[in-house]
């Protein structure tokens, strides 16, 4: 598989980028060294590996909201990343890009149990929230085979399921049962 060439342009300004970023977020949350950045070269489909240029963990919407209004004013691409367990390669990151790390928004924000639905962040693994809910006779259906580390936004963005849902679906809605499945997982950034 090919990448798209980098952008010199963009590459040329990675110490002004990163410099910016760091009065966005905490500067501890923006990796740019090289070895650090090998931790997210690559997701589960570890035979296409590329580093990104610079990787930025933020902690609040706020700053999500003020690093994509920096990146789209400086024609910065993005690359959002949960926990990297893809094997399509969702979260392949770009040498001209910034890996937006989604990990720190790992919160189950409402369980609706009537209407068998979870609001939760979306570094929420999809274990979390079968645990959360299993006290009261349900689980997530949605199985991928990482569903200890895989999280509910990776399986948004990539549209993932799991064996369950071959039996299942992503969404079933049916009368209470021994274990019932929540019908769905709404991700938010709250």
């Amino acid at each position: 598989m090919l990448m798209p060439d980098p952008d010199k342009e963009v590459l040329s300004r990675r110490s002004i980028i990163a410099a910016a970023l760091r009065d966005i977020v905490p500067a501890d949350n923006v990796i740019a060294e090289e070895e650090e950045l090998r931790a997210y070269e690559c997701d589960g489909l570890t035979a296409y590996r590329q580093l990104p240029m610079l990787v930025v963990l933020p902690e609040t919407t706020e700053q999500i909201s003020q690093i994509l209004k920096y990146c789209s004013s400086q024609g910065i691409k993005i690359v959002p990343r949960g926990a990297g367990t893809s094997l399509s390669g969702g979260a392949l990151p770009l040498e001209d890009g910034i890996t937006l790390g989604l990990g720190k928004f790992n919160r189950i924000l409402d369980v609706d149990y009537p209407n068998r639905a979870v609001v939760a962040q979306p570094g929420v693994t999809n274990l979390a929230i079968t645990e959360a809910v299993e006290s009261k006779g349900f689980y997530y259906a949605p199985d991928p085979s990482s569903q200890i580390a895989c999280t509910i936004g990776g399986n948004v963005a990539e549209n993932s399921g799991g064996v369950h849902c071959l039996k299942l679906s992503l969404i079933h809605i049916s009368e209470p049962t021994r274990r019932t499945p929540i019908s769905y997982a709404v991700f938010c950034l709250k």
